[in-house]
């Protein structure tokens, strides 16, 4: 399981805000289907919700437990039936590091302009 900083957890709440739950969770629980199904969630978007339908608070926290176990995430928060679930993408692009002699020369900034003059309107 990731450990995350309070200002990581609280920039990824801000985050997930505005998403909506990407995985359902109900009678059957945390079988690999649904584990699957979150995994693949979190490949494509790094930062999802999952909701769960008729189970305990107590369940859901260890709920979250597992799954952040099992797919070694990160858990964000747990308010009500969301759960928010974290985990890098491990196919993060890497800087990539060019030598000194193909490095592209920086353009010469341009000059700054001199403000136009006001333009006069002729009264007919």
């Amino acid at each position: 399981m990731i450990a995350l900083s309070p200002s990581e957890r609280r920039a990824l709440r801000a985050r997930a805000h505005s998403l909506r739950p990407v995985v359902s969770i109900s009678q059957n629980g945390l079988s690999e289907t649904v584990l699957a199904e979150i995994d693949c969630g979190l490949k494509a978007h790094e930062l999802i919700k999952v909701r769960a339908y008729g189970i305990e608070h107590a369940a859901r926290e260890a709920l979250l437990d597992a799954i952040c176990a099992r797919l070694d995430a990160a858990p964000v928060q747990h308010i009500g039936n969301i759960l928010i679930v974290y985990r890098a993408r491990p196919d993060a692009p890497a800087k990539s590091t060019k030598s000194a002699n193909s490095a592209k020369p920086a353009k010469a900034a341009k000059p700054a302009r001199p403000p136009a003059a006001p333009r006069r309107r002729l009264k007919k």
